[in-house]
C-alpha cells in the first residue's frame, strides 16, 4: 500500500509543486512587468499600464484623452472620467510632462506619469496645485486628431507660385498691383472671399456688394502680416495656418477649431 501510495502520490505532488512555481514566477513577472518604470532624459517617469496599437501623435498633433490628475499624496485635483467625456486639445499648449508624455503614447495606450514641478507648474503652482508639486497623471490616449490643415499646407506649399514667409504664411501673387504698400498701423480698403480648405465659404464682401475698411492691426495675424505683402491695386490669395488665424478656439459657427483659411484678397488702396 506504501509503495502505491509513493508511486501515485510522489509524482502528482511534483507535478502541483511545479505548477504552483511556475504561477509563482509568473505572477512575480507580472507583477514587475506592471511595476516598472521608465524615466526620461528630462526627469518624466512613466509605467505602461495598457500599451497601444494605434497612431502616436507629435508635439503639434492634437490629441483626445481621458485623465486623472493627483498630488502625490493622492489628493485628487483634476479628472475628466469626473466630467463623464473626453477631452480634446493641441499638445504643444499643455505642461511640458505632458508634451512630452503623450507623445510617448500610442492610440489605445494607458500611462501613469509622475511629472517633476519643473515638467509641471513649477514655482507658481496653479489653482489647487501647490508651487514647486510633482504631480501624478493617469492619461488614456483615445485619438490622434489628424490635422488636415497642416498636411494641405505641406502639400500646398509645392504648388507653382507659392511663397512663404518664415511664420509658415503661403500666398500667391494673382495680381500684382503698383501703388504703395501698407504698414501694420495702417487702415486699408480690401475687397475678400475666405474658405475652408475644403472650399466652404465663410465670408465674402464680394457677396455683400462692398469693400470693406480696417485697421491692419485689428486683424488676423495672416491678414495683418500678408496684407502689408501687397501693393495698390494687387490681388493675392493667402493660405493661413491655423495658428495665425483663429487657432484652437476656432470662430463659433463659421470656423472650426485649428482650421487652417485660404483668402482672396484685393487691396484697393492704403488709407
Amino acid at each position: 500500500m506504501v509503495a502505491l501510495f509513493n508511486k501515485v502520490a510522489k509524482p502528482i505532488l511534483s507535478v502541483l509543486l511545479s505548477t504552483a512555481l511556475a504561477l509563482l514566477i509568473t505572477a512575480c513577472s507580472d507583477k514587475e512587468k506592471e511595476q516598472k518604470v521608465y524615466t526620461t532624459e528630462s526627469g518624466l517617469k512613466y509605467e505602461i499600464l495598457t500599451e497601444g496599437t494605434g497612431a502616436s501623435p507629435t508635439a503639434d498633433d492634437s490629441v483626445t484623452v481621458h485623465y486623472e490628475g493627483t498630488l502625490m499624496d493622492g489628493t485628487k485635483f483634476d479628472s475628466s472620467y469626473d466630467r463623464g467625456e473626453t477631452i480634446t486639445f493641441p499638445l504643444n499648449r499643455v505642461i511640458k510632462g505632458w508634451t512630452e508624455g503623450v507623445q510617448l503614447m500610442k492610440e489605445g495606450a494607458k500611462y501613469k506619469f509622475t511629472i517633476p514641478s519643473e515638467l509641471a507648474y513649477g514655482e507658481q503652482g496653479g489653482g489647487p496645485i501647490p508651487p514647486n508639486s510633482d504631480l501624478i497623471f493617469i492619461v488614456e490616449l483615445f485619438k490622434v486628431v489628424v490635422d488636415e490643415g497642416k498636411e494641405f499646407l505641406e502639400e500646398n506649399k509645392n504648388k507653382t507660385g507659392i511663397k512663404i514667409t518664415d511664420s509658415g504664411l503661403q500666398y500667391k501673387v494673382l495680381l500684382e498691383g503698383t501703388g504703395k504698400s501698407p504698414n501694420a498701423t495702417d487702415r486699408v480698403t480690401v475687397h475678400y472671399e475666405g474658405t475652408l480648405i475644403d472650399g466652404t465659404k465663410f465670408d465674402s464682401s464680394y457677396d455683400r456688394g462692398e469693400p470693406i475698411d480696417f485697421g491692419l492691426n485689428q486683424v488676423i495675424r495672416g491678414w495683418t502680416e500678408g496684407v502689408q505683402l501687397m501693393k495698390e491695386g494687387s490681388k493675392y490669395k493667402f493660405f493661413i495656418p491655423s495658428e495665425l488665424a483663429y487657432g484652437a478656439q476656432g470662430s463659433p459657427g463659421a470656423i472650426p477649431p485649428n482650421a487652417a483659411l485660404i483668402f482672396t484678397v484685393e487691396l484697393i488702396r492704403v488709407n
